[in-house]
């Protein structure tokens, strides 16, 4: 049938039809690129799991390393010399193969010295985050850790440093009542209670000033000789090396260190036995001072919990002999603050203190 040039009806109806072809490969293109699309998603999605998955990348080198090694067998067997290049190429895959899962695992001794450094107390050290795999993530939570404890502590320090401030006051107040008291047996006693508060607020806050360290110290020329003879009392006998060295120390807090050990081992030393033992002897560029008395010594299970604040083994220490558990906690604060360490046993009979000073 032949169209009238006037009659547009067959070319709308073309139109139309075009139309509907290509809006339906429009569909079917879409269709087409949604599928490739998600397929590109899913690989990008497993190859990025991969990458940052532990697990899966020591299983694709080991199954590197097993094709490597078959391939080099399987070619080795047609060769009369193929043993005198094989085992070379074995030996060079292995290497490589193990310097690749030695790479792989490096941040786990980053991660041993981040716990080592929490265990010391610096909360300042972060892991570095070498990869972005678990082992990754592991070392974000270490960090995180370590800034939520140091905060902790921060609180806790500054808490314990104003309520030792508030309560100089109404306690000095309360000692100068006292003794406007009649003297007796109840002002005596009164007096002494309220000079242990103060001694108590006094290493509180000596403690918490001890915990920011060497930054707490104000360092001078010391003679550690002289300051051992200011020790010297009935029951306390010195032994000293001649020519000791003067170290840059901070004289107040190696005094209450000193005087802190004399008397409780003169608390807990047998005088029927010897006296108790001040020791100073050179050691290399320092001075190490050891501190014995001969009384009953510590129960073994309770040696790594002495130098805990407030921490005191009832067993051989009651605390009726006076004391709140903070002498040796100062002492191990001081000795840390200089860079050494207290060190402390049963000495058979008796118990030995001793640290090195430089």
């Amino acid at each position: 049938m032949r169209h009238h040039p006037y009659d547009h009806r067959w070319r709308e109806r073309w139109e139309r039809r075009r139309a509907k072809r290509a809006q339906r490969m429009s569909r079917d293109w879409e269709y087409r690129w949604r599928v490739r699309h998600r397929w590109h998603q899913r690989w990008h999605r497993h190859h990025q799991n991969f990458k940052y998955s532990l697990g899966a990348r020591l299983i694709g080198v080991f199954i590197v390393l097993a094709c490597a090694s078959s391939v080099i067998l399987w070619a080795s067997m047609d060769s009369a010399y193929g043993l005198l290049w094989a085992v070379p190429a074995l030996l060079l895959v292995t290497g490589l193969a193990f310097g690749m899962i030695r790479h792989m695992v490096q941040p786990l001794h980053a991660l041993a010295l981040g716990a080592e450094a929490f265990r010391r107390g610096n909360f300042a050290h972060r892991v570095p985050v070498i990869h972005g795999d678990e082992i990754g993530d592991l070392a974000m939570r270490f960090n995180q850790m370590a800034a939520d404890i140091q905060a902790m502590l921060d609180g806790k320090r500054a808490l314990l440093l104003a309520i030792s401030h508030e309560l100089r006051s109404p306690l000095t107040r309360a000692r100068l009542h006292a003794e406007l008291v009649g003297e007796g047996a109840s002002r005596d006693a009164l007096l002494h209670e309220l000079a242990q508060m103060r001694d108590l607020i006094t290493a509180l806050l000596e403690s918490e000033r001890l915990g920011s360290g060497h930054r707490a110290l104000q360092l001078a020329d010391c003679d550690l000789a002289e300051l051992a003879h200011e020790q010297a009392a009935p029951g306390v006998a010195l032994h000293m090396e001649p020519g000791l060295p003067t170290l840059k120390l901070d004289r107040l807090r190696v005094q209450l260190l000193l005087r802190n050990l004399v008397h409780n081992a003169l608390r807990h030393n047998d005088a029927a036995r010897r006296d108790v033992q001040l020791t100073l002897a050179r050691d290399g560029a320092g001075v190490r001072v050891t501190v014995r008395d001969f009384g009953p010594g510590v129960p073994p299970e309770s040696l790594a919990q002495l130098g805990q604040p407030f921490y005191r083994p009832d067993a051989a220490r009651t605390r009726v002999e006076g004391g709140v558990g903070l002498g040796l906690c100062l002492c191990r604060l001081v000795a840390e603050a200089h860079g050494s360490r207290l060190e402390m046993r049963n000495a058979e009979p008796g118990f030995e203190v001793a640290l090195t000073l430089t």
